[in-house]
């Protein structure tokens, strides 16, 4: 008895993904805001989430494009992953040396790692729910 299993995922774990998105980019964005921080400093950090934003997104379609045999050269591969590497790395290397307290530093960890995370989801819910099964191009 074979089941047809449904790769479409539930409006509920769709809207998890959006709202975890929305959170952790609205509250990384709204503590950058509230900063007291230098004008570059705040730049930085704002570069550092479009950047790691982005790369997360690239990495889960390269994967999911691989997994379902869509050609995908080994370097793309490998250059979305060291963006991933380098956007965790320069995150790190900013937060240890800058001079806020540590609560601070940790809300902006958690607010990226939130992000980041969901910003994966968000594309893997978008692909999961083509018509098409291939996915947005």
């Amino acid at each position: 008895m074979n089941r047809a299993i449904s790769r479409k995922p539930s409006a509920a774990f769709v809207g998890a993904s959006w709202g975890a998105l929305l959170l952790g980019s609205l509250a990384y964005l709204v503590g950058l805001w509230n900063a007291g921080m230098q004008l570059n400093e705040k730049g930085y950090y704002l570069t550092l989430l479009l950047y790691g934003l982005f790369a997360a997104v690239s990495v889960q379609k390269s994967v999911r494009d691989r997994m379902e045999g869509i050609a995908v050269t080994n370097l793309y591969f490998g250059l979305a992953w060291t963006s991933v590497i380098a956007a965790l790395t320069l995150m790190f290397i900013g937060l240890w040396n800058a001079q806020i307290s540590f609560s601070e530093k940790g809300f902006y960890a958690m607010a990226y790692a939130m992000s980041l995370f969901a910003a994966i989801a968000v594309q893997k819910n978008t692909r999961d729910s083509a018509d098409d099964g291939r996915g947005y191009e």
